[in-house]
């Protein structure tokens, strides 16, 4: 299944494109179509397969087709290591390069009020791991 099937904002399959994806992958072609209709989904696949891309593709283009729309975060990913954490994070930025996203990835081992000060300015989708999650949503920063 070609990406130009999913019918993305023009934005996003810019950016689609631009880091060099053709063809779905498998967990790609089933997960998006899934996604973009709002049933929810499990996926399993081995790693390399793309499915970081298969469940933050359909989250950024419900983002950019709803821009304006609610206030504050819009989309929570929880990761169990901050380098996972981070990998989600940099793939959401750069394929969401071109609808101006905000995000920011939360996790142990760095400054709370850093990470406080960005949320206070606003973001879109925070990446993080649960207890830092935790963290935030007791202390009101994430509701």
């Amino acid at each position: 299944m070609n990406f130009n099937e999913f019918n993305f904002k023009q934005e996003i399959m810019t950016q689609i494109t631009a880091v060099g994806y053709k063809e779905a992958t498998p967990i790609q072609a089933e997960a998006i179509p899934a996604i973009l209709s709002g049933i929810d989904i499990l996926g399993l696949a081995k790693t390399g397969t793309g499915k970081t891309a298969a469940f933050v593709l359909p989250i950024l283009e419900k983002i950019a087709t709803t821009k304006g729309k609610g206030k504050g975060v819009r989309a929570l990913v929880i990761a169990p290591t901050r380098e996972l954490a981070e990998q989600i994070n940099n793939t959401i930025l750069q394929l969401g390069k071109g609808i101006g996203i905000k995000t920011l990835a939360v996790y142990g081992g760095t400054s709370v009020k850093k990470q406080v000060d960005i949320l206070k300015t606003g973001v879109d989708i925070v990446v993080g791991c649960p207890g830092r999650i935790l963290d935030h949503i007791n202390q009101g920063n994430l509701g």
